[in-house]
């Protein structure tokens, strides 16, 4: 039957396809694909792991002593049992054999499978039998413990289902794969950039978490916060994400199926047509000049910000590359070799490095909890990299000896404090000092600050004199200026760009720039939203970074836009009460102002 699950839209565009439920287990295993050659190996592991529970257990039975009692004995006969399941075994073959899952993933995917049979059972008993059988698994997969996971290629497209073909567009020979889950991390997300997941579903999650900012860098439509998704959904179940109005449609009937492929097919001709723009130059229509740039979070991402026409990188997230590491951060080298790919990729344009910005809702490690009662407020960020001077220093070497080879711009994230400021211009200084006592050679970095508190805001002006221009990150402006936590679906109804106080503080900053005589540019999600384009113009802005995918149409929108008009427009929405509102009107007042000459 045809349900719609409803969240928050975060990716546009409209994916159809079968769903790829992440296990919503406590268990916590790496999920990667394998190639088709290392389906016997993965499941020699699997075999390996059981059999070795299967020893253990019946060991434990020979020993077991004689005033044992007779409900011990009998749960080691259960897990016996259990581990010997055809329907155990027979679906871990299926998951890895069939979609190429690694051995770990096929094992808690199945568990899952099993787990919502025993739910279903009108037995009281059989049901409580699901924590046996979790046990069980639990036993595998501390067998299989470190064992090697290198994230291998994506495979084919599954096959289609018998009586499904028709119902898909094209020619119905490939299945496209939609991700569902609790939640994914950056990392998680990294790992599957390049693989076939045509979209993907989160149950928690807001439209300017890191793992929603993600899917739009891989430009697949993508929905979080649907609350309860990987609970009702099922493994292979067909399912329409709608990325444009948040929804995830299951179990869609023929004619549903049909509408949103037409939808599907409409939204590729408009890229199609986007596409003709890349080589325009960015000049409004009375001809003032607009940088349109691109954030990455990979070196290989360059790649797709030259497609777009992007003029630069503006914002390289360089914590992906720490991300998922363990305790082995990549060192200097490592670096180097990475922010070099970038630039060189860029072939002589600009390069935007933010050093490191981890916290809040960007861990290291995948499943690491933050000790700080509220991680947002805490060691993130600027403050993570001053408290930790040598690691700091390492990466700063790596982005000076990286500048030799092209144009850098080195960016500070989260700087609140002018006393902030002096420690990280002396970390840069002390960097250049042990790369002259090396002999190294490293070139020149303008230096940038991140405007992404209220403070540093309204300290514009005193930034400025300290560096070559301002980055205005305005998710996280957002979320300190209304005290909204951007990744708590709960709050994200508050999460308000058009707020007057966002508007007043970002168009501070941009003022502050002009009067300086400084570069000022937006690379937050902002800097993306086609319906802020206009505005932003108005208030004065020149430079946009934002994601490669966004690019083109933003670039369309300001092709059509004359700032002689947006200027007084768009002081007349930062002095409303209710900008967004006041928006609309007008560009109501407006539309009718032009059709009547």
């Amino acid at each position: 039957m045809t349900f719609a699950i409803h969240g928050l839209a975060v990716a546009r565009g409209i994916a159809i396809g079968r769903a790829v439920l992440l296990a919503a287990s406590h268990l916590d295993v790496a999920h990667y694909f394998i190639q088709p050659e290392q389906v016997p190996a993965e499941i020699e592991r699997v075999r390996n792991g059981r059999n070795a529970v299967v020893q253990e257990l019946q060991r434990l039975q020979v020993e077991m002593p004689p005033d044992a009692p007779a409900e011990l004995t009998a749960l080691l006969d259960v897990h016996l049992m259990l581990l010997q399941d055809e329907t155990l075994v027979a679906g871990i073959k299926h998951w890895i054999s069939e979609r190429l899952y690694n051995a770990e993933w096929a094992l808690v995917t199945q568990l899952e499978v099993i787990s919502r049979q025993f739910d279903e059972m009108e037995d009281d008993y059989l049901r409580e039998r699901k924590a046996d059988l979790e046990q069980v698994v639990e036993r595998i997969l501390r067998y299989m413990k470190g064992v090697a996971s290198p994230v291998a290629a994506p495979p084919p497209p599954a096959p289609t289902a018998a009586g499904q073909q028709e119902l898909l567009p094209g020619d119905g020979t490939d299945v496209p794969l939609v991700l569902v889950a609790n939640d994914l991390a950056p990392a998680d997300l990294l790992q599957f950039k390049q693989s076939v997941f045509a979209g993907f579903v989160t149950d928690v999650g807001g439209k300017t978490s890191h793992t929603a900012i993600v899917a739009r860098s891989m430009d697949i439509p993508a929905v979080v916060g649907a609350r309860a998704a990987s609970q009702l959904v099922r493994q292979d179940d067909w399912v329409i994400i709608d990325g444009d109005a948040g929804v995830l449609i299951v179990d869609p009937s023929p004619i549903i199926l049909a509408e949103y492929g037409f939808r599907q097919r409409q939204i590729e001709l408009e890229r199609e047509r986007l596409i003709r723009l890349r080589h325009t130059p960015a000049v409004t229509i009375d001809g003032h000049k607009v940088e349109l740039l691109a954030n990455i979070e990979q070196p290989a991402d360059a790649a797709a910000a030259v497609r777009a026409g992007a003029v630069g990188v503006g914002l390289f997230r360089t914590e992906f590359l720490f991300m998922g590491k363990g305790s082995h951060l990549p060192g200097e080298e490592e670096q180097y070799q990475a922010y070099r790919q970038v630039i060189e990729g860029m072939q002589g344009l600009p390069v935007t490095i933010r050093t490191i910005d981890v916290g809040a809702d960007k861990p290291l490690e995948k499943g690491h909890k933050d000790d700080h009662l509220n991680p947002a407020l805490g060691l993130r960020a600027i403050r993570w990299s001053l408290a930790d001077p040598v690691m700091f220093r390492t990466q700063l070497r790596a982005v000076l000896r990286a500048a030799a080879h092209g144009r850098v711009n080195l960016l500070f994230p989260m700087i609140a404090h002018v006393s902030e400021i002096h420690q990280a211009l002396a970390q840069v200084d002390l960097a250049r000092a042990e790369l002259d006592a090396r002999g190294v050679a490293y070139g020149p970095v303008r230096l940038g600050a991140m405007i992404e508190v209220p403070a540093a805001a309204l300290l514009a002006r005193r930034f400025l004199h300290y560096f070559d221009y301002l980055s205005i990150g305005t998710n996280d402006l957002i979320q300190y200026a209304l005290a909204i936590d951007r990744a708590d679906e709960s709050v994200a109804h508050l999460y308000d760009p058009l707020h007057p106080a966002v508007l007043r503080l970002v168009a501070d900053v941009i003022a502050a720039g002009a009067e300086l005589g400084k570069s000022v540019s937006v690379c937050g999600e902002v800097a993306g939203d086609v319906a802020m384009t206009r505005l932003l113009l108005g208030l004065g802005l020149r430079s946009f970074s934002m994601h490669p995918a966004q690019i083109l149409a933003v670039k369309q929108e300001l092709l059509r836009a004359d700032t002689r008009k947006l200027v007084p427009w768009a002081q007349q929405v930062l002095e409303s009460d209710d900008p967004a509102q006041a928006m609309e009107v007008l560009a109501m007042a407006q539309e009718k102002s032009a059709s009547s000459y």
